[in-house]
């Protein structure tokens, strides 16, 4: 008998036969896994800037439309995750949908945005935005229309970093406490105002928009407050801060409004402040004088 290679002609001929065969099994799909549940809805994003700096705030528009057939059987939470170049998870912005699942009717979008602030992540270029829905009961992830990425996470949007040093320079000047950092989740940071704060910035020479996130926690303090938003001195917005209720204003800045200085000064001041050590029946100890609790202020002239 002729043994070629350590092997018989009958041992070859098996080997290619096998080879041909697991090809072949590749080339129609048959080697992946199949999908074993139909989906229940296609889902996209659409991006207010595709190109955005660290720290910057971005509108998110998300979509989904349900598939005919589709049910759900209990209100499902819309996952998202911030990928970077090589699929490691930056940041999430997992919440619920506005109009629970279970409402869902086939064939009708659902569709809402959501503001974001880019955190201030080590990391420039591209990122991928994967989005799914899961069940908070047993984390489940439902099968959905479209590029699976691997464990029902679904590529929608694209977006590319860019250092924080492509945003507006701002100084944080008079009238601020030092950052705290949330004892759960370090990425959460705000900063209590006194009863007037200040911050400078670099004037755009156009028209500009400034975001201010903020809150009044409520937890020793229950008044409604005044904030009033100046530029130059001059009243630009006014709005009532009930106790644990938070908002995002967006202040328009026309540049007219701005003027021709290099740099601007706006002012956050509060009708009403307190020391949380001095409201009866506190048990908090803070002696500062706090105003509000700033998570972003933010001007923006894209």
């Amino acid at each position: 008998m002729i043994v070629q290679n350590g092997r018989s002609p009958a041992m070859n001929a098996t080997t290619t036969l096998c080879t041909l065969l697991a090809s072949a099994l590749l080339a129609c799909g048959c080697g992946r896994p199949v999908e074993s549940e139909p989906a229940v809805a296609t889902p996209s994003v659409a991006l207010s800037h595709d190109r955005a700096p660290l720290g910057s705030p971005i509108d998110i528009t998300y979509r989904f439309v349900p598939e005919p057939g589709a049910s759900f059987d209990e209100d499902y939470r819309v996952m998202v995750h911030v990928v970077d170049i090589d699929d490691e998870l930056m940041w999430t912005d997992d919440h619920d949908p506005p109009v629970p699942t279970t409402q869902w009717k086939a064939g009708t979008p659902v569709e809402y945005t959501r503001t974001v602030f880019i955190p201030v992540y080590p990391y420039v270029g591209e990122a991928s935005i994967q989005v799914g829905l899961y069940s908070t009961r047993g984390e489940k992830r439902l099968a959905l229309s479209g590029n699976d990425t691997g464990q029902r996470a679904y590529a929608v949007a694209r977006l590319q970093l860019l250092p924080q040093t492509e945003n507006i320079f701002t100084l944080f000047k008079d009238g601020w406490h030092q950052a705290e950092v949330a004892d759960t989740n370090t990425s959460v940071e705000w900063q209590w105002t006194k009863k007037d704060a200040t911050l400078a910035f670099k004037n755009p020479k156009k028209d500009a928009t400034f975001y201010l996130d903020a809150d009044n926690p409520g937890n020793v303090f229950h008044d409604t407050q005044l904030v009033t938003v100046s530029i130059n001195g001059t009243v630009a917005r006014q709005f009532s801060l009930a106790p644990t209720e938070r908002t995002l204003q967006r202040i328009p800045l026309p540049a007219a409004q701005l003027g021709e200085g290099e740099m601007i000064s706006l002012q956050i001041g509060v009708d009403k402040t307190f020391v949380p050590a001095l409201v009866p029946q506190s048990t908090n100890q803070d002696a500062r004088e706090l105003g509000i609790r700033v998570f972003h202020a933010f001007v923006d002239a894209r």
